[in-house]
This record gives C-alpha cells, sequence and structure tokens, in this order.
C-alpha cells in the first residue's frame, strides 16, 4: 500500500488534475488520492474558500476567470456549430403572439437568426450584429437607442435602457460569457450588464440563458442574475453532466441542443 498523502499534496494534485480537466467527480478523486469521500469533501471545501473552484453536485469544478472582452469576430470562431445548434432550439421557444428581449453576444445572434421568417412576434434587442444579418425578418423587431459598443457589436447606455422601460417582455433570451452555481450568470462589461438585468426586471415570463458548454464554470465580470433568477439553460451535448444535476438541484431545466435538427 502507498503512503497516505498529506493535505498539501492531495490538493496540488486536485488543483493539477483541474487545470487539465476543468471538471472533477469526487468519487474519481477518492480513487485518485486514494482516500475517503469525507476527506475529499474537506480538500474540496478549502479548495474553494481559496477561491480555486466551486463545488457542484457531486464533485467540482475550475473556478475560471475571464477579465477582457474579446472582440465579437473572436468569439464568434469559437464553437461556432455548438452555437448554430443552441440558436435553432432556443428559437423554438419562441411562440406567436410572443414578446421577447433578445440581448448581444454570438449565441443570441444565432437565435435571431434561427426565428422563422413572417413569424407572429415582436423582438426587443440591442444586438447591432443580428440586425445588420436579418434584413427583413417578416416579423416586428425593434433596437433600443443607445450608445454603440464597438467590441461586441450591441448599443448599451442611459437610452437603451430608457426604451426598454417602456416595455414588458413575456420571455427574455440571454447570452452570458459565464455561468456558475456560485457567481450566477456574469458578462465582462457594466453597460452590458445594465441592458441585461433591464431586460430581467422588465420580464414577465421566463428568462432562458443560452451558453455553450465553455462557459460552465466561467466567471466574467459582472453579474446579471444568480443562478435562482433564470428558468432555463439551453446548451450542448458537452455539459459536463453533473452540471446538468448541480441546475436541476436549483430547478433551473436543461435543454440539450444535439446533432438532431429541431423539428419545425
Amino acid at each position: 500500500m502507498s503512503k497516505p498523502l498529506i493535505p498539501a499534496q492531495r490538493r496540488e494534485r486536485i488543483q493539477e488534475y483541474l487545470a487539465i480537466h476543468q471538471i472533477v467527480r469526487t468519487v474519481d478523486l477518492c480513487e485518485m488520492l486514494e482516500t475517503s469521500e469525507a476527506t475529499v469533501r474537506r480538500d474540496l471545501e478549502w479548495l474553494e474558500q481559496k477561491g480555486i473552484l466551486e463545488r457542484t453536485h457531486g464533485g467540482a469544478i475550475l473556478n475560471q476567470r475571464m477579465i477582457l472582452e474579446q472582440e465579437y469576430q473572436q468569439r464568434a470562431q469559437h464553437h461556432p456549430e455548438e452555437k448554430r445548434r443552441i440558436g435553432e432550439l432556443a428559437a423554438s421557444l419562441i411562440v406567436e403572439g410572443d414578446i421577447v428581449f433578445i440581448n448581444s453576444g454570438t449565441t443570441a445572434t444565432q437565435v435571431l437568426q434561427h426565428i422563422p421568417r413572417n413569424s407572429r412576434i415582436t423582438v426587443f434587442t440591442n444586438n447591432v450584429s443580428a440586425v445588420m444579418e436579418l434584413g427583413d425578418p417578416g416579423y416586428h423587431y425593434f433596437m433600443t437607442g443607445g450608445e454603440f459598443q464597438s467590441r461586441s457589436n450591441s448599443i448599451a447606455g442611459r437610452f437603451a435602457l430608457d426604451s426598454l422601460g417602456l416595455v414588458y417582455a413575456n420571455k427574455t433570451i440571454l447570452g452570458v460569457d459565464g455561468i456558475s452555481l456560485k457567481h450566477g450568470c456574469t458578462v465582462p462589461t457594466n453597460p452590458e450588464a445594465d441592458v441585461v438585468r433591464k431586460m430581467i426586471e422588465r420580464t414577465k415570463g421566463q428568462v432562458i440563458v443560452v451558453a455553450d458548454h465553455s462557459k460552465w464554470g466561467v466567471v466574467s465580470n459582472f453579474q446579471v442574475a444568480n443562478i435562482d433568477e433564470i428558468d432555463k439553460l439551453v446548451s450542448d451535448e458537452r455539459l459536463d453532466s453533473s452540471a446538468l444535476e448541480s441546475l436541476a438541484d436549483h430547478k433551473v431545466s436543461c435543454l440539450i441542443a444535439g446533432s438532431t435538427p429541431v423539428p419545425a
């Protein structure tokens, strides 16, 4: 039998594993470290207090910080197929008569692009990219006023907030830059955070977040919602099963966009 590891050694190995895999299960750590579940839980609690990880249902996830906002075109190159499928599935949740808020971001753009032409709905958005690409979609859509944000190709600021304050939506679909149990949904800039918070505030129905698997465990600069404030997460097949279990514990319904096309 090998010599038991001291706490510092166990915690170092946990960090090394997370640096490679980002997510780990408690049962796997017990096997890897040759120790009890109670000991592993104490190590995870210690590491969480240090801000290194966040405990989830049956395991932990590495805390990943996103400080700077990437240019829109850079973000569009990350997981494009997953974002397309997520957008298609999320768009199918919009039904006749809906008034919908949709914010900026590459995944939110995919939602707008997959709404069927001539739908009998109304969309309010600050997403400049989507509006430029849509042309005339045949349904009612409104751009918020406000100041142009070049990095995100969006509109924000006081005029945007004032225009959103005149509307009540029955559904909001939000792209975010990070989502975690502890820190909720986050975005990199305060102007976009203000817009998203206003959208949530003015929604008298479901709040739906669209985020591919790479956003899980990421924490950006500004929180826009706690986990308990969202109703649905639309993600892709690579979202870890422990994330699904943890979100279910918080009454968040998860819809997974797979390779099978969404029925018309």
